[in-house]
């Protein structure tokens, strides 16, 4: 698996984070930046981990900002994404079966080490269902975009 991981200043130190936990991991990856916590506009980083991924670069994308919610709505701009603001393995569980989310975003300033990797972990290791209703509506968000 290949994995684009990005962030923005305020997700600098979880993004570092992650990335010496997927390298542990022997897991592909490469780093979009920023590469420091001086204050980046999230957009610069999101989009072209988005991209990245939507032109099958990468089999999935990380991105980090302070609550998430900013790469989330970045993400999803790009045609063919489908970003989740995880808070909990649940999410992250259900993201994947259900949603074959293909970005997943992260709170850098509210997440601790432990519970932003058990995140990560459960995200990378979950597979689309490939349910008949998960497709079908799937389906229905695609021309949408």
């Amino acid at each position: 698996m290949k994995v684009a991981i990005g962030s923005d200043h305020a997700g600098f130190k979880l993004k570092e984070i992650i990335i010496n936990y997927l390298k542990r991991k022997k897991i592909e990856l490469k780093d979009f930046g920023a590469y420091s916590e001086e204050s980046v506009d999230y957009p610069d980083y999101a989009y072209p981990v988005a991209k990245a991924v939507a032109d099958k670069e990468f089999d999935r994308g990380i991105l980090i900002c302070g609550s998430g919610v900013g790469v989330t709505i970045t993400a999803n701009k790009v045609k063919g994404i489908r970003a989740v603001n995880a808070y909990d393995t649940y999410t992250a569980k259900q993201s994947r079966e259900h949603g074959n989310c293909n970005v997943l975003t992260l709170a850098g300033r509210k997440l601790t080490k432990a519970k932003a990797t058990k995140i990560v972990d459960v995200w990378l290791k979950t597979e689309f269902s490939g349910d008949e209703r998960h497709l079908r509506r799937l389906n229905k968000i695609e021309p949408l975009e």
